[in-house]
């Protein structure tokens, strides 16, 4: 029997009577962007607020697209009723703004943080951003990891001048850390965010440190999780997972309907009127449990991480090798260049060092993190024609 969570007579009539009269207690982050190059173009207009032209520039960024053919959770499916990244982005959109409607946050900066945190993500979901981390700091010491990479796609490689709090907010949306109480950490400056970002390059340890700069990336934070506990959950049946069904629901349920409705409901109720995001005791430990149980029965099933160890892990060490030694020979016929570098450089934004001047390895990471699943398999094909490396993906109807 499913059971829906309602918010209690008070505080729903509270929301109701503070709309009404605009008495709705305000903590959001103040309008005043705060971007790296103060033009003209940049500056919040009547017909576009702060934040809209954040969100404006992600989803028209060329990586966007790309989140339609990158993994979730599960690789090698033929299959559109199994969750793609890109469905994900509108999903945590759509929590976040539910919960930040009813505390009166501001919208446009929980979307724009929304959308543009995976921007960054490589092909084959975690198992490919642990491979990429592991040989981008095999040669050049610095580490990998999609929140930052996100960073860096919407501030370095495509310069688009987004806001500080934006920026900060897929920074530190990392969903694999869950908290009772989400308090925001205030950034003063670029200056001190960069310290942050520059950290993190030299100690993965540091991403789970990072802590968002405003309630919206605090919001947006708790949506990631809220996302995917169910949705995986989904997925997984419709993938033919054995063993996943047996799970215990506790205050927050079994069914992605119950899991997103009860933690909103929730949250809301514990976090109205007050500058911090909280859901009570119950909740937070059913949900410690159902990221536990997710775990255990899905993200670490021996079969998966197998198959991806044994095919992607191999593809993605030999491309990085190739495409490293052209770049490094300058051949100007390999797809570094040809559908990377000059890609990039066709959208003509002023950089302060032309992109073709950065760290070879950077680059490097940089291409085989903005692949897509399918993208990484065709050019390893194109690449190593005689290689017995295949990925078979299961069809519809197997």
């Amino acid at each position: 029997m499913l059971q829906y969570e309602k918010l209690s007579e008070e505080t729903e009539q509270r929301i109701l009577l503070d709309r009404q009269t605009w008495g709705m207690p305000r903590f959001a982050f103040s309008e005043e962007q705060v971007v790296r190059r103060d033009g003209e173009r940049d500056r919040a207009t009547a017909l576009r607020p702060a934040f809209i032209r954040d969100i404006d520039k992600i989803i028209h960024c060329p990586y966007y697209n790309r989140y339609a053919d990158k993994t979730q959770v599960f690789s090698f499916y033929k299959n559109d009723d199994i969750t793609r990244r890109g469905l994900h982005v509108q999903l945590v959109s759509r929590i976040a703004r539910t919960i930040g409607r009813a505390l009166n946050l501001n919208l446009d900066l929980i979307e724009a943080i929304a959308l543009g945190h995976d921007i960054g993500h490589t092909p084959f979901g975690h198992a490919g951003e642990a491979y990429l981390d592991a040989l981008l700091y095999s040669y050049s010491e610095r580490h990998f990891s999609h929140n930052i990479h996100s960073v860096r796609v919407l501030d370095q490689i495509f310069p688009y001048n987004i806001s500080l709090q934006t920026l900060s907010g897929i920074a530190a949306h990392d969903g694999e850390l869950e908290l009772a109480e989400y308090h925001p950490a205030p950034l003063q400056d670029f200056e001190e965010f960069d310290r942050q970002i520059a950290g993190c390059y030299q100690d993965r340890a540091n991403v789970k440190r990072l802590i968002p700069s405003t309630l919206e990336g605090c919001v947006m934070r708790i949506a990631d999780i809220i996302a995917y506990l169910g949705k995986d959950r989904q997925d997984a049946e419709r993938a033919g997972l054995n063993g996943t069904y047996d799970y215990e629901g506790g205050a927050i349920g079994v069914h992605n309907a119950e899991i997103i409705n009860n933690l909103i409901v929730n949250i809301v109720e514990h976090s109205y009127g007050k500058p911090y995001i909280k859901m009570d005791a119950a909740h937070f430990e059913a949900l410690q449990k159902a990221k536990a149980a997710n775990y255990a029965l899905i993200y670490k099933n021996e079969a998966v991480q197998l198959r991806l160890s044994q095919t992607v892990a191999p593809m993605m060490e030999q491309l990085y090798k190739q495409l490293r030694a052209d770049l490094l020979e300058r051949r100007a016929a390999s797809p570094i260049f040809s559908h990377h570098i000059d890609y990039i450089n066709q959208a003509h934004y002023k950089r302060a060092v032309p992109y073709e001047e950065t760290a070879p390895d950077q680059i490097v990471a940089d291409y085989i993190a903005s692949m897509t699943d399918d993208y990484l398999i065709d050019l390893y094909a194109y690449l190593f024609p005689k290689s017995s490396l295949k990925i078979e993906y299961k069809s519809y109807f197997e």
